[in-house]
């Protein structure tokens, strides 16, 4: 009896998986090139991302009638003003933490044995090296501190990363022309381009303010405490808020940690409080009526993202994860073939449920 049934396709069956792990080989090797190209990929992101925020303004000066060469002048004075401004601020207020470090673990220590010593009239098995090892103001400090060291590492390539910018902010008013030029159809590949802009700029202006919101009510209740060195703890709820999901949780550590050394249990619960009642209504009232579902992000890929692109890139990878996981969302929602990828990274939306 014969069988007449189709014979699969034993080229296509072998060709395919081998395309898939040729590009599955491929895109390993990419990572590996950015990973070992840490240093030249941060700045040029920071540099990509600087010129996308700085583009309005850009925008505007030139539209003033402003020539070119000044509208750049005084986008990278304002630039330098800002960054040189952050950076003076969060060096010497580390200078001046890292001098009365030493202090403030003394106290420290005194506090677990008296921890200890009232355990042992409970009965309760505490012993001082494990609250040490829980809560070591060195070992978070240095976390904090190495974070902050790392982003300004990248910073101080200021002349490279400055003239990036500026010759980005240049091409900006001949993109439409080059892409009638180069592209078949330059209107749609236009609107892309100014839509991942528009995207950048919304992002970066509605978080700024949302982390504004969030850090100047936290500096104002650690300056009545009486917490040393409120304007770097604000300044660092301002930074991190930018970090997705942990990045509060980080910021909140350390000055609770020293309003407990320097002031005692009552002043560590009211910073408590503080930034949990500041982050919830913040993040979790204000932020989602705000920027709402417009980054089209699931909670799930945006915490991946922060892990993946921190792995890859340091502490610059986790400022921009969001803004360069919306930028390649964007990119695939433009490719029939990845369109099924993009929806998958993106929220739940009523055209993206499934049937029944």
């Amino acid at each position: 009896m014969s069988n007449n049934s189709p014979r699969p396709n034993s080229a296509s069956s072998v060709a395919r998986p081998s395309n898939s792990l040729l590009t599955l080989g491929a895109f390993v090797v990419v990572l590996a090139g950015v990973k070992s190209a840490e240093s030249i990929v941060n700045p040029l992101l920071l540099a990509l991302f600087i010129a996308a925020i700085s583009a309005p303004l850009y925008t505007w000066l030139l539209n003033k009638r402003l020539p070119v060469a000044g509208a750049l002048l005084c986008v990278i004075i304002a630039i330098v003003f800002v960054g040189g401004s952050v950076t003076s601020l969060v060096s010497s207020s580390l200078d001046g933490f890292s001098d009365s470090l030493p202090q403030y673990q003394a106290r420290l220590q005194t506090m677990f044995a008296d921890l200890v010593a009232q355990g042992q009239v409970y009965g309760l098995p505490i012993e001082a090296e494990d609250l040490a090892q829980i809560a070591d103001p060195s070992a978070i400090m240095g976390f904090v501190g190495n974070a902050f060291n790392s982003l300004f590492a990248v910073l101080t390539n200021t002349v490279f990363i400055l003239l990036l910018v500026a010759f980005i902010l240049i091409e900006l008013s001949s993109v439409e022309s080059k892409l009638a030029y180069a592209s078949d159809t330059p209107a749609e590949h236009f609107a892309y381009f100014k839509k991942v802009l528009f995207t950048m700029n919304r992002y970066f202006a509605v978080k700024s303010l949302l982390s504004l919101a969030t850090a100047v009510p936290i500096t104002l209740v650690l300056f009545l405490l009486g917490i040393d060195y409120p304007l770097l703890w604000g300044l660092l709820v301002f930074l991190l808020n930018f970090v997705p999901n942990i990045g509060s949780l980080i910021a909140a550590v350390p000055p609770i940690l020293l309003a407990l050394v320097d002031l005692g249990y009552v002043s560590a619960l009211w910073v408590l409080l503080t930034y949990l009642v500041v982050n919830n209504v913040v993040g979790n009232i204000i932020e989602p009526k705000v920027l709402g579902r417009s980054l089209g992000l699931s909670t799930l890929v945006v915490f991946l993202s922060l892990v993946f692109w921190g792995w890859l890139l340091g502490p610059v990878g986790m400022f921009l994860s969001v803004p360069i996981t919306v930028t390649i969302k964007i990119g695939l929602e433009r490719s029939e073939e990845m369109r099924w990828l993009a929806v998958w990274l993106g929220t739940a939306r009523d055209d993206h449920k499934l049937p029944g």
